[in-house]
């Protein structure tokens, strides 16, 4: 494993080793001693001392360190501002509402995504319109977007699944001939790149996700990219619809007086968080050669078993790796997905599925009638999919131990 700073040293013993134990037929198989969590957070001590620092402070809510950490993560990124939240679904509520999307207005998304990205269509009275993905990167299919345009779409909502982007160009060149707007769930997407660009570069609103298994984290948190006019708006939605934050009203020199100009929400960043984050982002390129050494170990393992799909990275892109999703093919094995799930588990290999459609959902599914193979490609690839763990806490130990669990598993149940 290679070195990635002072603070990863940690990652260099296992989170706990492996140990025989007996199979259903008696056979041997590796189990480790402890449980290796799918995703754990990787939190040194400079976070801690940052945080400590925070508490010490005169300011916990939004104030300085989240100033800071806007202003970083901005120029990381080379986007035009940034404005950190309590969410990647706020970050996403908020651009809709600054665009004016409501009842009547249609947005299209894709139904393999967390139900946040669909739930805040809902939020703002319009109507989700869902399409599939694409087989070998499971974004969603620009093809699928054009047909689902009608006269009253108003956005388009890609998802960067697992960290793989989607692909845009096509997708903003639907939304340019139609003036629709491309508002980019980037959850996933930190930091990935498109032809060269970095995903939240651009002047469309992109929204990312801090949460505590996320590539960057603040606990919770999120944060949202764009031109500096949708921002200043959202800023304003994002804190009850004030003409004056806190920092403004309560800093020497300033006024108590504010106006209400919107009804807004209350989506702000603390500064406890705003400091987790300014350390997070200093991080974040050891902590990707981390992932990537990670994925390229589970990539040379699985990629010649006939009973396993393996994820895919187009040759424009930087994935992000924030997820590694296995799809197993079940003309070779004797178990499906949930008894695999099952199996890893016993040998103590936490895993999880990403993501159950939104139209199998009982809201969605039962409000628009959705049945559950109305998108073949995400509802196929949901029956067979698993991620396993990948975090940059894990050794090398840690991953040949995912590797040997999966193995086994191959090696019990293959027809």
């Amino acid at each position: 494993m290679s070195a990635i700073g002072p603070l990863l040293t940690v990652s260099a013993q296992p989170l706990d080793t492996p140990h025989v134990r007996r199979g259903p037929a008696g056979a041997s198989s590796s189990r480790r001693n402890g449980y290796l969590a799918f995703s754990p957070p990787l939190i040194g001590e400079e976070e801690i001392a940052e945080v400590a620092d925070t508490l010490r402070s005169d300011w916990l809510t939004t104030g300085p360190k989240v100033a800071r950490f806007e202003a970083e993560f901005a120029a990381a990124l080379s986007a035009p501002g940034a404005l950190a939240l309590n969410s990647c679904t706020a970050g996403l509520h908020t651009a809709l509402s600054v665009r004016g999307i409501g009842p009547g207005d249609e947005v299209i998304t894709t139904t393999l995504t967390f139900a946040s990205t669909v739930n805040v269509i809902e939020h703002v009275g319009a109507r989700p319109v869902l399409v599939d993905v694409e087989p070998d990167t499971l974004t969603i299919d620009p093809a699928q977007i054009a047909a689902a345009i009608t006269p009253r779409t108003r956005a388009i909502i890609p998802v960067h699944y697992a960290g793989h982007p989607a692909e845009m160009d096509p997708i903003h060149a639907l939304a340019q001939e139609r003036d629709l707007l491309v508002l980019e769930d980037a959850a996933h997407a930190l930091p990935a790149t498109y032809r060269g660009r970095k995903i939240g570069s651009g002047p469309n609103p992109v929204a990312f996700s801090f949460y505590a298994t996320k590539n960057l984290t603040t606990g919770e948190g999120g944060m949202l990219t764009a031109d500096p006019a949708i921002l200043a708006r959202a800023r304003v939605l994002s804190l009850h619809g004030l003409s004056r934050d806190a920092v403004r009203r309560y800093e020497a020199g300033g006024h108590w007086a504010y106006e209400v100009l919107a009804p807004g929400f209350k989506y702000n960043m603390s500064d406890i968080q705003g400091a987790l984050g300014l350390w997070q982002l200093r991080k974040l390129s050891g902590f990707q050669e981390r992932r990537r050494e990670i994925v390229a170990a589970y990539q040379a393992a699985f990629a010649g078993e006939d009973a396993l799909e393996v994820p895919s990275e187009r040759p424009w892109v930087e994935h992000a790796w924030h997820l590694y999703v296995l799809r197993l093919r079940p003309a070779a094995l004797r178990i499906g997905r949930d008894r695999f799930i099952e199996e890893l588990g016993t040998r103590n290999i936490g895993t999880s599925v990403h993501f159950i459609p939104v139209h199998l959902h009982p809201y969605y599914r039962d409000k628009y009638g959705y049945s559950a193979a109305a998108f073949p490609v995400a509802y196929d690839s949901f029956q067979r999919m698993i991620s396993l763990p990948l975090s940059p806490r894990l050794s090398d130990q840690d991953t040949a131990d995912v590797i040997e669990a999966v193995r086994d598993v191959l090696r019990t149940y293959r027809r």
